[in-house]
């Protein structure tokens, strides 16, 4: 699975042609030096996948549902790091996966909301692995958790909190590159249902389209996508990327395809301001692209009302 790797090779020679264009002292490194040029892709990618989904997501009421399951990656990741794993995303994966069905299960059999649902696992996901990372093992009857070195909140675990596109190797880049495709092809596949079963889930089971199918796979698709993007915007800014942009573009979408189209351009302006800006300030990555995704959908509001204020107020004069 070289599809990051060989992705990057094709366009490689495009980024580095676009590097004395671009604006910085640190920031046209992003276009010539291979780790940086593998965390621009990426970056890339995600934005791609992350708007498609995060339009979804409003559209369903799940806007929350993305910030529960990056808190519970992080409890996989920290399962990951405590075993010393290789890979701490697989675990991080799977955690997410098994919490999106569950929340799906608890929210489709009535026993919980989904706000509720997913704020108890958040909470207690998160207080699972930072519990988990400070201690110390601990066995009773032949089961033991902990680790004989706790490593506590490491440089290495802060990323995973706050992302950071250094930790963009080979590895990460494939998995995010192929998350990244295939979860596109598969929510563009079930476009018609999902917006379907959003829109009237009652309608929809009677014209024959499976909504309890779409649902779990709608969870399921959503869980792995929010594992790959941990690494670029990190388990507690995830929302950033995911919601903001989408939410942004509601602002001024006229239907839910040009919204979903605004999306994409407000993703790409936060990331790539974000990059930028910290790049050139020395900041994080993954704080710096939520703070301008925030601030976008700030100035897109403000610029909203005060646009009808000022239409209102003319028409009332006239």
């Amino acid at each position: 699975m070289e599809v990051g790797v060989w992705l990057l090779e094709q366009i490689a020679p495009l980024l580095e042609s676009m590097a004395p264009f671009m604006p910085g002292e640190f920031f046209p490194y992003f276009f010539t030096m291979e780790m940086l040029q593998r965390a621009l892709l990426a970056a890339i990618m995600i934005t791609v996948v992350a708007g498609v989904l995060g339009s979804f997501l409003l559209i369903r009421n799940m806007a929350l549902i993305g910030d529960g399951i990056a808190h519970v990656a992080f409890g996989g990741v920290a399962v990951g790091l405590v075993m010393s794993a290789a890979v701490p995303l697989v675990y991080a994966i799977l955690f997410a996966v098994l919490a999106s069905v569950i929340i799906d299960e608890l929210r489709c059999r009535g026993i919980l909301n989904g706000d509720t649902a997913i704020a108890i696992i958040m909470t207690g996901s998160l207080a699972a692995g930072l519990v988990l990372l400070r201690l110390e093992k601990v066995c009773v009857v032949g089961i033991c958790i902990g680790t004989d070195n706790p490593m506590g909140i490491t440089p290495v675990v802060e990323a995973y909190l706050y992302g950071n596109l250094l930790l963009i190797d080979e590895l990460s880049l494939n998995i995010i590159t192929f998350v990244a495709v295939s979860a596109t092809v598969a929510l563009l596949l079930m476009y018609q249902g999902l917006l379907a079963s959003a829109v009237d889930p009652i309608a929809a089971r009677v014209q024959g389209i499976p909504v309890r199918a779409i649902s779990l796979a709608f969870s399921i698709i959503t869980a792995v996508v929010v594992v790959s993007m941990v690494k670029i915007i990190g388990a507690l800014l995830v929302t950033a990327i995911l919601v903001s942009p989408a939410a942004t573009a509601q602002q001024i979408g006229k239907s839910f395809r040009t919204s979903m189209l605004w999306t994409q351009v407000f993703g790409f302006l936060s990331v790539f301001l974000g990059i930028y800006l910290s790049a050139e300030l020395g900041t994080g990555s993954g704080s710096m692209i939520a703070l301008i995704a925030a601030l976008v959908f700030a100035t897109v509001t403000v610029s909203k009302l005060t646009y009808k204020a000022l239409v209102l107020s003319k028409d009332n004069v006239n």
